[in-house]
């Protein structure tokens, strides 16, 4: 199997990184405003997930450029950054779709 070039590869690592940092942030919510035992998971994992927020839109551009992705697949790259973990499912589709690049 051919090696991903970097840019692909920063995409798949920053698409599971979103996913794990907005689960962090749904365990610290659970735990501020359910449990009310406390805002230290929000305090934490809201800035982190902020940043991956972002970080993941610029690697989503930079994935779609490198990999030729149409406009209507950009699109649905944008929308799974919202819900949560949907990057996950996005990041799945797309690299079990690509056929081996000769790049």
């Amino acid at each position: 199997m051919p090696t991903l070039p970097l840019t692909l590869r920063l995409f798949r690592y920053v698409a599971f990184a979103e996913a794990c940092s907005w689960t962090g942030l749904l365990i610290g919510m659970y735990f501020k405003y359910v449990a009310a035992t406390g805002d230290l998971g929000v305090k934490i994992f809201g800035p982190v997930h902020g940043a991956l927020f972002v970080l993941y839109l610029v690697a989503l551009l930079g994935a779609a450029r490198q990999a030729r992705w149409s406009l209507g697949t950009l699109i649905v790259g944008l929308v799974c950054a919202v819900p949560p973990l949907a990057t996950l499912w996005f990041e799945r589709r797309m690299f079990t779709r690509r056929e081996p690049a000769t790049a």
